[in-house]
């Protein structure tokens, strides 16, 4: 039995258009046009590799910032990319019989199935996988944090030797990672750690956090936003229902949002959404006194807010706001 680590580079649509508005009979997040594969053997030796180009379909013009992050153009997916049945049947025939897969996330294996699905390809042959960042974390810090592949390579005192975002080179840098955990203990005790992660919140809380909470199988974000300010935006104290005023997007699928409880004042909310592995929304909920460094961010970047806006968003955003229960616009990102 090998390990085979993999990772994938997909194609997204301009939003707005004309591939975006096409409606195709599976959906998809994107449309698979670089994979890449690195053997790990039974002995844990980084062995061979796998690469190839995929002609997309369905997204046939490439987005720019997909083009820019990855440094694939369009001329190279023409003249080297073959049609994604064909690309699937060579990495099978490559990665042989009785393998299990490695991906560092979750999103790889999603995108490849989903893709397996549109063309209407088995994807049996992908039962067998385990996310390595669940795996990395319960052997390395026991943290719930999705770490980046660069912060686990610096922890492993890895140096990059090859380029990030080529499918390619993120596989043989995952696999470095890999070959030094114990793999055949990690996928025994997976369903633990994945456990783990489920029920805890990806990245450090800040100082005066005082009420921690996950909730499940939201369909989208702006389902997900809406409940957080609406049913479950219930005061830390009493339980009671609380306003909210706005939200206000950070970086990494985080929101936060100053909300008030009629009999015990003003609290802030901070949330992190996150994909869970059947495609629902996930969010981690974390409640801070309104006194808290966490509540004094959130005031510094109201003030920079144009009061006369803080109601209503942008006209160029206004298909992507999500209204709070105090029903101001909350912009989503």
């Amino acid at each position: 039995m090998s390990y085979i680590v993999m990772d994938m580079e997909w194609n997204q649509p301009w939003p707005g258009s004309p591939s975006a508005k096409k409606v195709l009979p599976v959906q998809i997040r994107g449309e698979i046009i670089q994979i890449g594969a690195v053997r790990i053997t039974a002995d844990k030796e980084v062995a061979d590799e796998f690469q190839i180009m995929v002609r997309p379909k369905y997204y046939r013009h490439l987005n720019r910032r997909v083009s820019k992050l990855t440094g694939i153009k369009e001329s190279r997916l023409r003249e080297e990319g073959v049609p994604f049945p064909e690309a699937v049947e060579r990495f099978r025939q490559w990665c042989g019989e009785d393998v299990t897969f490695l991906t560092w996330g979750f999103d790889d294996i999603g995108i490849l199935r989903e893709n397996l699905q549109l063309y209407g390809l088995d994807q049996s042959f992908t039962d067998r996988w385990y996310n390595a960042q669940m795996i990395f974390n319960a052997q390395t810090d026991g943290s719930n944090s999705q770490k980046a592949l660069k912060t686990a390579m610096e922890i492993f005192g890895i140096e990059p030797t090859r380029p990030a975002h080529d499918a390619l080179g993120d596989a043989y840098h995952t696999a470095l990672i890999c070959a030094r955990l114990d793999l055949e203990r990690g996928s025994q005790e997976y369903a633990h750690a994945l456990k783990s992660h489920e029920n805890g919140f990806h990245g450090a809380e800040l100082p005066g956090c005082i009420a921690r909470k996950v909730y499940y199988d939201y369909p989208d974000k702006r389902t997900a936003l809406s409940a957080m300010a609406g049913e479950e935006n219930r005061c830390p104290v009493c339980g009671g229902r609380m306003l909210g005023s706005r939200w206000f997007a950070q970086p990494g699928h985080r929101y936060m949002d100053l909300a008030s409880c009629p009999e015990h004042g003003k609290f802030l909310i901070r949330v992190r959404l996150s994909q869970q592995p059947d495609g629902l929304v996930r969010v981690s909920r974390l409640t801070y006194e309104a006194t808290s460094e966490a509540a004094q961010a959130y005031a510094r970047r109201a003030e920079k807010a144009d009061p006369e806006d803080a109601g209503r968003p942008r006209r160029r955003r206004r298909r992507s706001t999500v209204k709070t229960e105090g029903g101001k616009p909350a912009p989503e990102s």
